[in-house]
């Protein structure tokens, strides 16, 4: 008997690409090939993957292990990607790929003194990350945060770029990433930043495994978690 997909199993096999991604890649002098290594390595860490191998990388691809390694090697030489190195306590060394230097290529903040004439850039770049026009409503919530709760338009930049990484790109999900940062204090980029690297040490930490292979599942900070 033949198996039926359904359309929530197709749902399920999806991941989020940044618009500005596919969009601005030119501009940042990759190629194709370039952004589908980007795109593979964005899918392993997705799915827990945080440090995927030559060889789990190029069953993917057409290209072999050695112009995967040196398209990778390109890319950390242009600051796009990043290898972080950390030690848990049992002094086991453990490495992860981040493509953290890419997005804030892609989603550089505005400086945070310049006027709020920068409101305009902000609505347009919800719409290019939507791929439609906004709803009323979800104007009136851009609004509210800006001249209500007086968030600055690089912090709700921020909070957008951690919403279309976690893969939950909706309105209701940034609301409580700001409601979360403004709870701890948090009132800048550099400030959410940094909260989110402590986070990841913290869990790097904890860990207590005994396999040199084993990932840390807490690269990308979900902030409705909250710190330990």
């Amino acid at each position: 008997m033949k198996k039926t997909i359904s359309f929530q199993d197709i749902l399920n096999n999806q991941i989020t690409i940044p618009n500005k991604l596919l969009l601005s890649y030119k501009s940042l002098g990759l190629n194709e090939t370039e952004v589908m290594v980007i795109l593979q390595i964005h899918r392993s860490i997705l799915q827990g993957n945080y440090f995927p191998t030559l060889n789990e990388l190029t069953n993917t691809l057409t290209i072999n292990d050695n112009e995967c390694s040196k398209i990778l090697r390109k890319l950390i030489q242009r600051n796009l990607l990043k290898i972080e190195r950390t030690e848990n306590s049992q002094h086991q060394l453990s490495e992860a790929y981040s493509l953290e230097p890419l997005w804030e290529r892609l989603f550089q903040p505005v400086l945070e003194d310049k006027k709020e004439n920068d409101d305009g850039s902000l609505f347009i770049l919800f719409e290019q990350e939507f791929g439609r026009p906004l709803s009323p409503f979800e104007i009136e919530t851009v609004n509210v945060w800006l001249d209500e709760d007086k968030i600055s338009p690089a912090l709700i930049k921020a909070a957008l770029r951690e919403s279309v990484l976690m893969a939950k790109l909706n309105f209701k999900y940034m609301d409580r990433i700001l409601r979360e940062w403004k709870k701890k204090g948090i009132h800048t980029v550099e400030q959410a930043r940094q909260a989110s690297k402590r986070f990841h040490d913290n869990q790097v930490t904890k860990q207590t495994t005994t396999s040199n292979q084993n990932r840390d599942t807490s690269f990308y900070y979900n902030w409705l978690e909250g710190e330990e």
